[in-house]
């Protein structure tokens, strides 16, 4: 495939991520959250005047303390819940989404479960099972296409729901803390792949996580968000090279970015606090 003008490219020339994600003059967002607040039936104001537009490409990370309603702009950006006020525009034909949990069932093999979306989709049998092999293999399941999810590890198990929401070759890619359970080798290892699809896809990320050092290894951006009700705090640029190895979380560029995502933090929870505690 020959190179567009939306992708940048690295010297020997494989395609890295495209320049989209860095020009928000050129390209308009794939996702954006204009104003937007959400007040659940039982009265609890989950989210109050959100602004975030995630131009094409972008991996954006969101984090903040919990019941902020992270996980609430996702399902806002997937249609399963609407806005009270303002209004959420998703420029994308396809969407991915991937659950804290791997929400596999447990009597398909991996192959079987992967291949779900599409035989729901009315995809015939071998394009669909074509499709869930390619998916399979970028994750690192080859070998596992017969396992019931019983006989894999949490981070396989994750691994396969990634793999499930890839076959729908997603142009925007939703993740609800997929790897808060799981150990922080394993929990590492899936950043690089997830990483690496990004690199190969060039889908549009959000990654709702608790943990700065993730966000910022990641991302391109990270969102951090106050207390409930959620409002945007910050938005910190990650303006780090891809691809990420494990080494650059030693960096001291890593360390001053993930610095100024913590303070932003501390900060948008100890100004949330007072309220807090008069509410309690």
């Amino acid at each position: 495939m020959s190179p567009t003008a939306s992708q940048a490219h690295t010297g020997d020339g494989r395609a890295d991520i495209p320049a989209a994600a860095h020009d928000g003059n050129v390209y308009g967002p794939a996702l954006a959250f204009r104003n937007v607040s959400l007040v659940f039936e039982n009265g609890t104001h989950a989210l109050d005047g959100i602004d975030i537009a995630i131009r094409p490409h972008e991996f954006v990370s969101v984090v903040g303390p919990s019941g902020c309603g992270k996980s609430t702009l996702l399902r806002l950006a997937s249609g399963f819940e609407q806005p009270t006020a303002g209004a959420v525009d998703v420029a994308a034909a396809t969407l991915g989404y991937v659950f804290q949990e791997a929400t596999l069932l447990p009597w398909r093999s991996v192959l079987r479960n992967v291949e779900l979306p599409a035989e729901l989709a009315g995809v015939d049998r071998a394009a669909r099972r074509a499709a869930a092999r390619e998916a399979i293999e970028l994750v690192g399941l080859t070998g596992f296409e017969n396992h019931k999810p019983a006989q894999l590890s949490g981070g396989m198990r994750m691994r396969a729901s990634i793999a499930r929401a890839l076959t729908g070759a997603p142009e925007v890619f939703l993740f609800d803390e997929p790897f808060g359970a799981l150990d922080e080798i394993t929990r590492q290892r899936l950043n690089e792949v997830v990483g690496g699809l990004y690199r190969r896809s060039a889908f549009t990320g959000v990654f709702v996580t608790h943990s700065v050092a993730e966000a910022v290894f990641m991302s391109t951006r990270v969102v951090v968000m106050t207390g409930r009700p959620g409002r945007v705090a910050a938005d910190i640029a990650v303006p780090l090279d891809f691809p990420r190895t494990p080494e650059l979380r030693y960096t001291p560029e890593f360390g001053e970015i993930a610095a100024t995502v913590s303070a932003a933090l501390h900060d948008a929870e100890r100004a949330h606090a007072p309220a807090a505690g008069r509410a309690a």
